[in-house]
């Protein structure tokens, strides 16, 4: 058991959309993901979705209205809830969900990773 340093990991990946994994614990997987641009609209039909933003600014895009997160802050998408994240300048997220879900949830296309990458 050793502490993690997030910024140190996060200086181990520059490509955007990809997560990595730094941890898990009961089931949920502790991912680090740089952001720049727009995702696509999706959603998971089984599994919440938890956003923290660690650096920059993020834009959540829900169909009834879009959600602003700035550094520090972090926002749950409840299982069902089709959403589009969006970063107009790069964005460094923490991400906490099952193992099992895709990052693009139901959509699968060039964006989707299927397999985590540990770090």
């Amino acid at each position: 058991m050793i502490p993690v340093d997030i910024k140190e990991k996060l200086g181990q990946f520059d490509e955007y959309w990809s997560p990595k994994s730094v941890g898990e614990l009961n089931g949920q997987l502790v991912k680090l993901a740089k952001l720049k641009g727009e995702f696509v609209w999706h959603h998971h039909a089984s599994e919440d979705e938890l956003f923290m933003v660690i650096q920059g600014k993020l834009t959540i895009k829900l169909r009834e209205r879009d959600v602003q997160l700035q550094e520090g802050q972090f926002f749950i998408i409840p299982k069902g809830v089709e959403h589009m994240p969006v970063a107009l300048e790069e964005c460094h997220v923490m991400l906490f969900e099952p193992g099992s879900v895709l990052n693009t949830g139901n959509i699968v296309n060039e964006k989707t990773v299927r397999e985590i990458e540990k770090i």
